[in-house]
């Protein structure tokens, strides 16, 4: 059994939204689908694949602003982010203007997330991690027997995650990384909310913010 998954950059802020699905069953799961619906289903239809939900780390605009009209599209549920995250996903219709984008209204999921929870795909198990910081209810989803983690802003190759908006905490998204990811393993991949994927031991090598160096 193995999970495989594809990266779609959607909007302007180039967000990796993620196809993602069971090698065994076919079945999927979309990871973060900001926008650029119509583009999301031809790949979708193109890879012939049964996709049975949005998953949602956070409810920045340019990761959910695309979620309701894709699962309605499709008739799925929305699953996650975490319930303090309502705070930005009752703020969509503000971000969309602020952000570019065409209007959006507030989003509830059908299936709230919190830590130690799991959700399939098909055969596969994804982990669920609750990783604040960056925003107060971000998760980031855990593929442990391949190794892979859908992390979206929380971390970035060489990089991490903005803090500077409401509800935001520096210091919050430091822990979070260091004592929800780094114990994951130094083989552990992962896919971020933008740029290129990097692994969690290139990260505590070498990322200038939160490099196991930094913290003696």
């Amino acid at each position: 059994m193995t999970i495989h998954f594809t990266l779609i950059p959607v909007t302007h802020y180039q967000q990796n939204c993620s196809l993602v699905w069971c090698g065994d069953t076919g079945k999927a799961a979309v990871i973060d689908p900001g926008g650029d619906v119509e583009h999301l289903l031809q790949r979708i239809q193109a890879q012939k694949l049964q996709v049975e939900q949005v998953l949602l780390t956070h409810g920045h605009i340019d990761h959910a602003g695309g979620a309701r009209a894709l699962a309605d599209h499709l008739q799925v549920p929305i699953v996650g982010p975490h319930p303090d995250e309502t705070f930005w996903l009752d703020l969509l219709p503000q971000q969309a203007p602020m952000m570019g984008f065409a209007e959006v209204p507030p989003l509830r999921p059908d299936r709230w997330l919190h830590e130690g929870d799991t959700v399939k795909v098909g055969a596969q198990t994804l982990e669920v991690l609750h990783c604040p910081g960056h925003t107060p209810g971000h998760i980031v989803f855990f593929h442990r027997q391949d190794g892979i983690a859908w992390v979206g802003d929380v971390l970035f190759a060489g990089s991490i995650g903005r803090t500077d908006f409401p509800r935001g905490n520096y210091e919050t998204l430091v822990q979070a990384i260091r004592s929800k990811l780094w114990p994951l393993g130094d083989h552990v991949r992962f896919v971020p909310g933008h740029g290129p994927m990097s692994t969690i031991g290139e990260e505590r090598r070498s990322n200038p913010f939160v490099a196991d160096k930094r913290f003696g």
